[in-house]
């Protein structure tokens, strides 16, 4: 029985270093997605927080109708104490 010959030596010696440069660069698209992740939810914070801030701004601002309306009735109102004075 034939045994396969035995790897080169340098064969091992590439394939080890081709080993960490896979996982540098693994290491490098893990940190990469953190940062992503990170500035996603940092987005998502702003973006809640923006949200809260216009909803509180809808919520007390007049709506026009009802601006117009007061005016017309001071306005009426001028109009009569001006026509009864």
């Amino acid at each position: 029985m034939t045994h396969p010959p035995s790897p080169d030596p340098s064969v091992a010696v590439e394939l080890e270093r081709l080993r960490g440069t896979m996982a540098e660069g693994f290491a490098r698209v893990d940190g990469s997605l953190a940062l992503l992740v990170q500035r996603g939810e940092q987005t998502d914070r702003a973006l809640d927080d923006l949200d809260t801030r216009v909803e509180a701004l809808e919520r007390s601002r007049w709506p026009l109708p009802s601006i117009t309306a007061i005016v017309a009735v001071i306005s009426l109102s001028l109009t009569a104490w001006q026509l009864l004075r």
